[in-house]
């Protein structure tokens, strides 16, 4: 485990994230944490802005007790405001939030009305500064994003195949298209960090064929790499089948199941990471408390299917799989933007 300790340089970092989002001298920005954050982040976030001449403020919530039968992880809907209508307002007053919460505000209830305020929310993901450090976002990442995000605007099929056997037909005409590069500088929006993802929210009955996770392919939930083979077979937007023999296929029926919830089942978002200084191998190297994932949601060139909400369509649930595949290809429309693994420029 790395220390938990302030470090001059993270206070350096924070700070040259904080300004690439156009966090200015007397600005009112509120750090939002609950009371499971990561204590170290939130005290960095506020020595950032204070070195950056702003205002900070504090928002601090209880972490609200569990509600669901297996333990969540990696949902992007944080229950930590709970609808608060104080702790909303102050948000929405701000005009800047730095989010620390452990699940982040990307999917939560409450996320509209404070963009409605104004605000410009950088959800800081919940890893170790030591994570944060290598991933610090640049205008070259936000370039490659808004680059992939123009071509899946444009696009109305996204064929998905790997040598694993994945073949996967999912219509993106008419998809939520969204994308994040590590910061935000427009007021009524949210990014998180680390960055380096483009996404489609594909509409309901959007998705067809079979998904096979390769040993080495991740399942971000159990922050584990697979072992074994995992084949899903999946019908309109559904996972139908989980086939395989391992631990791996075991314990995504049994996280499935456990949900007793058949939106649990279905497809969330599609998309493939962009950032190069993000490394497949990294979650090897830290303990497990010490990382959330987002570092291996967002290497270069990988696959990303995620299954749990999706409010394109219609769809509300908070189970939820992050799963990076390697060495698939990506095409849009039949123009190839992920070549085995490889991302194209």
């Amino acid at each position: 485990m790395i220390a938990d300790r302030i470090e001059g340089k993270w206070i350096d970092l924070f700070a040259e994230v904080f300004a690439r989002c156009k966090v200015a001298a007397e600005e009112p920005c509120a750090v939002l944490s609950e009371s499971q954050s990561r204590a170290l982040n939130v005290q960095l976030a506020e020595l950032a802005l204070q070195k950056l001449g702003a205002r900070p403020f504090h928002v601090v919530v209880p972490t609200p007790r569990q509600s669901a039968p297996v333990p969540i992880r990696s949902t992007g809907a944080s229950t930590a405001l709970q609808g608060l209508g104080p702790a909303i307002g102050a948000l929405a007053a701000a005009s800047f939030v730095a989010d620390c919460t452990v699940e982040g505000l990307m999917h939560a209830p409450e996320l509209p009305q404070i963009l409605k305020g104004g605000a410009r929310v950088l959800y800081i993901s919940d890893e170790h500064p030591d994570v944060l450090e290598r991933l610090a976002p640049s205008p070259a990442d936000e370039q490659k994003v808004r680059a992939g995000m123009r071509l899946l605007k444009n696009a109305r099929r996204m064929q998905v195949t790997s040598p694993a056997g994945t073949e996967l037909e999912i219509s993106v005409e008419g998809a939520t298209v969204g994308g994040v590069w590590g910061y935000t500088e427009k007021p009524g929006t949210l990014s998180h960090w680390p960055g380096g993802l483009c996404l489609a929210f594909p509409r309901a009955r959007s998705v067809n064929g079979a998904l096979v996770l390769a040993p080495g392919d991740l399942n971000l939930t159990f922050k584990r790499y697979l072992e074994s083979a995992v084949r899903l077979r999946i019908e309109s937007d559904y996972v139908t089948a989980i086939e395989g023999a391992g631990l791996d296929a075991e314990l995504m029926r049994e996280y499935f199941a456990a949900w007793d919830d058949r939106e649990a089942y279905a497809v969330s978002h599609v998309g493939w990471g962009t950032n190069p200084r993000a490394r497949w191998e990294a979650l090897a190297l830290y303990d497990r408390r010490d990382v959330n994932g987002t570092e291996q949601r967002a290497f270069a060139g990988n696959f990303l299917y995620s299954t749990g909400a999706n409010e394109v369509a219609g769809r509300h649930t908070l189970g939820h799989f992050d799963l990076p595949l390697r060495r698939c290809t990506v095409a849009l429309d039949g123009v190839v933007v992920v070549q085995e693994g490889k991302l194209l420029e």
